[in-house]
């Protein structure tokens, strides 16, 4: 636990930095200037509504498990999927594989049958997100193509997945690559059950869930820039920025788009708000960031030290347990790096 404490420190620590520097860039006087006429009720009710957000991203959750065929205590699995939020921080969020973890040693459940939910959850995410993004992409004056890229992407990914030639051959490839081929007895029944929550009709039910949960967080951002002393923003415009900004996070790989979305909010926010200057569009920027992704870096901790303290699950290095003999499940280890989602 120490180990992922740590993590989570330096991902602050990062986001600090971070912060500071697009200060300093902004002048810091003038952010400071601005978070002191800021209007705080507004912050409130962006975290009310970025909790909408977490809400219906776990029902997207608890849908998932139901389409593979899990069972899984209400509470449990509330907590289990709060918990991940405590990686929120981490390239593409795949640190959220952590679930699948939490779920192996305190139900038993295959991470093999539940690390892909992680990985339908993001895809459904970026289709929500570029699906959002739309209402004014073609409205305002912008490069598009991260979107057009953003989009390719997706498509690509939903494709291999659920063609069987194509998910054939990715995974013949796969079992050929040095270090992916370890993988492979296991990339196979990810696949199957990562295709299964791809089908036609359960996409579309994750998708729309996906997109009543980040216009919430659209609107989280709305209500903020709207709280900065004699700033406005079109509803339009801060889905645009909030959605394509949250893409172009994801799509840099960075833990948490942590400068990306950060430059990208600021510089959109200048140009399509009015009554913003570098200083209250950092302060805008900053005080949405903290609403949504530190907020629920905030939640997860608490609830991955709580759960795993209840189960008595042993958060640490899983590759690490498998070396030395503490436990087995091997093929569920390799399955946790393959995925992205190792502790260590």
């Amino acid at each position: 636990m120490g180990k992922l404490i740590r993590r989570v420190v330096l991902g602050i620590a990062a986001g600090v930095a971070v912060y500071v520097g697009f200060s300093i860039w902004a002048n810091a006087g003038r952010v400071a200037e601005a978070l002191a006429r800021f209007h705080w009720s507004a912050a409130a009710l962006a975290c009310a509504l970025a909790l909408g957000n977490y809400a219906i991203r776990f029902v997207r959750w608890q849908y998932y498990l139901r389409v593979l065929g899990l069972s899984v205590p209400a509470a449990d699995s509330a907590m289990v999927f709060v918990a991940g939020f405590a990686l929120t921080v981490t390239p593409g969020k795949l640190g959220e594989a952590v679930k699948a973890f939490l779920l192996r040693e305190s139900h038993r459940i295959p991470m093999a049958r539940t690390a892909p939910i992680v990985v339908a959850e993001r895809l459904t995410d970026l289709v929500a997100l570029l699906l959002l993004a739309m209402v004014g992409v073609f409205t305002f004056d912008v490069d598009r193509r991260f979107l057009a890229a953003g989009g390719v992407l997706v498509a690509l990914g939903i494709a291999v997945v659920s063609i069987e030639p194509m998910a054939e051959l990715a995974l013949a490839i796969a079992a050929r690559l040095p270090v992916v081929r370890r993988f492979a007895p296991r990339l196979r029944e990810f696949h199957v059950h990562t295709a299964t929550m791809l089908r036609p009709a359960p996409l579309a039910i994750a998708t729309a869930l996906s997109c009543a949960s980040w216009f919430l967080e659209c609107l989280a951002f709305w209500t903020v820039v709207g709280g900065m002393e004699g700033a406005a923003v079109s509803l339009r415009a801060a889905t645009f920025i909030y959605a394509s900004m949250t893409v172009a996070g994801a799509l840099s790989f960075l833990p948490g788009g942590l400068g990306v979305t950060e430059a990208g909010m600021l510089a959109l926010l200048i140009r399509l708000g009015t009554g913003l200057d570098r200083g209250s569009a950092a302060a805008a920027t900053f005080v949405t960031r903290a609403c949504t992704l530190w907020f629920a870096v905030a939640l997860g901790l608490p609830a991955l030290i709580a759960y795993a303290r209840r189960k008595h699950v042993h958060v640490e290095n899983v590759g690490a347990r498998a070396k030395n003999g503490n436990g087995g499940g091997n093929d569920d280890n390799d399955q946790m790096k393959a995925s992205g989602g190792v502790i260590r």
